[in-house]
């Protein structure tokens, strides 16, 4: 695995989606109150016409070569992409959507989705286009909202921990399994020579605070009720900010770094021994430490430690969606069936290591053999999808922030928990 970090990429795409959110709330073609319309079943004659793709720079990039069998036997078809820097692509995206001049088709990120999944903005997912089943069942469920599904997942990541194999097998010590675990072992790791057992990024910011979201899952907490109120407050989530300062209150982890683009570096060189990452750190790691085969020597990969209700992550990665005003929807839908399929899945990891969002391809050969994906892969099977409105990411902003507050000593889970909820009580949940 050789490309760029997806998180890299989701670190700009995400904090740009927050630009539009309210104002496309109101930008629909079709009120507030309009229901999906019937979605139209999807046969399999050739496609025609013209479709335009939009998507952010990365995964997309090779898809035009991807889809390269499908063109083939669509003769008739034209499929224009325009691919997007990925800190101006929901920006460009909402701006278009606006002016009603939208792509047929639209990249999207499962975890901040949330507010293009409205009638105004896509069409529903024709019934039968593809098998639900067939995906992770939290990527499907980022799509989904008052049971009318939106998008249809491409690519899949979540989060798994990543760490020093030879530095554990020095200290005689095998992966936490549970909470309470993961202090002694990245302890263990410092005394094998690390300089920290644990290299946790401190940018307080979204990313932290779906770290924390993940760790009330594992405590057993949920971020809103049945009912779709915040539950920011529950003693989960104040056990999960009590989780994570645990790290730095112990001084496994430090509050002064690593920053992102640092975590890599610290881990290849000792400073750090272990992350809490998603598997685009497997292919990156080699060229880190300049040296071919570093990664298989030094590193291994294990499920998330568990807390009192299991090993849980979150879903994330890429999807498809067709625009509301789409020209050529019944073609759109039809090229989105075939990247949907498990071939073609697996030709666009061989392409760009993009992982498949369908769980059957990940049995094909060139993932199968590749033993650092098994903990993503069962990490995969125990997630969740973050919440479908649209206010998520602001909240999960100040979660992040709260966050940093508590790891440096600075205010106690409890108010923290509170500051949150009331944040987003005042935010509400948007649309959705």
């Amino acid at each position: 695995m050789t490309n760029p970090s997806r998180r890299g990429v989701l670190r700009l795409t995400a904090g740009t989606a927050l630009l539009g959110s309210f104002a496309l709330a109101g930008c629909g073609r079709g009120g507030d109150d309009a229901a999906p319309a019937a979605a139209k079943s999807i046969d399999n004659s050739p496609a025609k016409g013209t479709v335009d793709v939009w998507a952010a720079q990365g995964d997309a990039d090779v898809l035009d070569k991807v889809i390269k069998p499908f063109k083939a036997a669509n003769p008739d078809l034209d499929v224009k992409f325009t691919l997007i820097p990925n800190a101006e692509y929901y920006t460009k995206l909402q701006s278009a959507i606006a002016a009603g001049k939208g792509p047929d088709v639209a990249q999207f990120f499962p975890e901040s989705q949330a507010q293009f999944l409205d009638p105004s903005i896509l069409q529903p997912v024709p019934d039968g286009l593809v098998d639900p089943s067939a995906f992770f069942e939290s990527l499907w469920a980022a799509g989904v909202v008052k049971n009318v599904a939106y998008t249809v997942p491409w690519y899949a990541y979540t989060y798994a921990l990543v760490y020093r194999s030879d530095l554990a097998k020095k200290a005689g010590v095998k992966p936490p399994a549970t909470w309470d675990e993961m202090t002694p072992f990245f302890k263990a790791l410092q005394r094998a020579g690390a300089g920290h057992g644990l290299g946790a990024d401190i940018g307080w910011d979204i990313f932290n605070g779906q770290d924390v979201a993940m760790y009330a899952w594992q405590a057993g907490g949920s971020l809103l009720s049945s009912g779709g109120k915040w539950t920011l407050d529950t003693p989960e989530m104040v056990d999960a900010i009590k989780y994570n300062a645990s790290f730095f209150t112990s001084g496994v982890a430090d509050t002064s770094g690593p920053t992102f683009l640092d975590a890599q570096p610290y881990f290849v060189s000792g400073k750090t021994a272990c992350m809490i990452t998603g598997p685009w750190v497997v292919g990156q790691l080699d060229a880190v430490a300049k040296k071919e085969g570093w990664t298989a020597a030094h590193v291994a990969t294990a499920p998330l430690p568990a807390g009192s209700s299991g090993s849980v992550s979150f879903s994330a990665g890429g999807s498809w969606g067709v625009l509301a005003d789409s020209g050529n929807a019944d073609a759109a839908w039809k090229l989105i069936r075939y990247v949907s399929e498990p071939g073609t899945q697996v030709a666009q990891y061989k392409a760009y290591s993009s992982l498949p969002a369908v769980a059957s391809a990940w049995a094909a050969p060139a993932i199968a053999s590749q033993p650092l994906l098994d903990a993503f892969l069962a990490q995969l099977k125990n997630t969740r999808a973050f919440p479908r409105v649209s206010t998520w990411q602001q909240v999960a902003t100040r979660l992040g922030k709260e966050m940093e507050a508590v790891a440096k000593g600075k205010g106690t889970a409890e108010k923290a928990a509170a500051n949150v909820q009331s944040y987003a009580q005042s935010l509400g949940t948007g649309k959705g």
